[in-house]
């Protein structure tokens, strides 16, 4: 079985404990993406899927695993998301009764992929979890944050390739200036 990882942010320049038996490639299946996760233990909004966002172009790259299992582990262990909850952590083939989703599954057919794995933290904020901000409260989350965190945000939000062109990511350039790195780059390995 072939399984590739499904990435659009930090996975991308950090992917940690993620096995990667190839680099990341452009062309992933373009998904509804935005900056609306107050992340639990880093210091950034994250960009997570968003239903009713404007869909973005994603990044794939195979995992040095054949056992859909070991793959979601991976993710699971990259995003620090605890065993309870397996929904964070989307797949195709669906585990523990997820829902799989349809855009995923025509792209893995159309590039003849027996399976695929992705981060699938919902939105968060006020450490409600499905809780969307708004776009002014993202803005303000960012520039309330202390000074070494703030710099870490400005990175997450600058490294995210400049091809994911959100609403709040284009609010969040207004305000704060934080606008995508020339050089951000994708880890690529072989």
């Amino acid at each position: 079985m072939n399984i590739v990882c499904i990435a659009w942010g930090s996975l991308l320049w950090k992917p940690g404990p993620l096995k990667l038996a190839s680099g990341w490639h452009p062309g992933g299946p373009r998904l509804p993406l935005e900056f609306v996760r107050d992340s639990d233990d880093s210091a950034e909004v994250a960009l997570v899927l968003c239903e009713g966002a404007r869909p973005q172009a994603t990044y794939w790259a195979y995992l040095a695993t054949q056992d859909l299992d070991e793959a979601r582990a991976m993710v699971g262990a990259r995003e620090k998301i605890t065993p309870a909850r397996p929904d964070w952590i989307g797949s195709i083939p669906g585990k523990e009764g997820a829902e799989e989703d349809p855009r995923i599954a025509a792209w893995l057919r159309a590039k003849r992929i027996d399976a695929a794995v992705w981060t699938a933290l919902p939105a968060k904020s006020n450490d409600t979890p499905s809780r969307v901000p708004s776009a002014r409260e993202v803005i303000a989350i960012l520039d309330a944050m202390p000074p070494e965190q703030r710099a870490e945000a400005e990175r997450y939000v600058r490294c995210t390739p400049a091809h994911i062109d959100t609403a709040y990511r284009r609010a969040i350039e207004a305000a704060l200036g934080w606008r995508a790195a020339r050089d951000a780059h994708v880890t690529r390995t072989r």
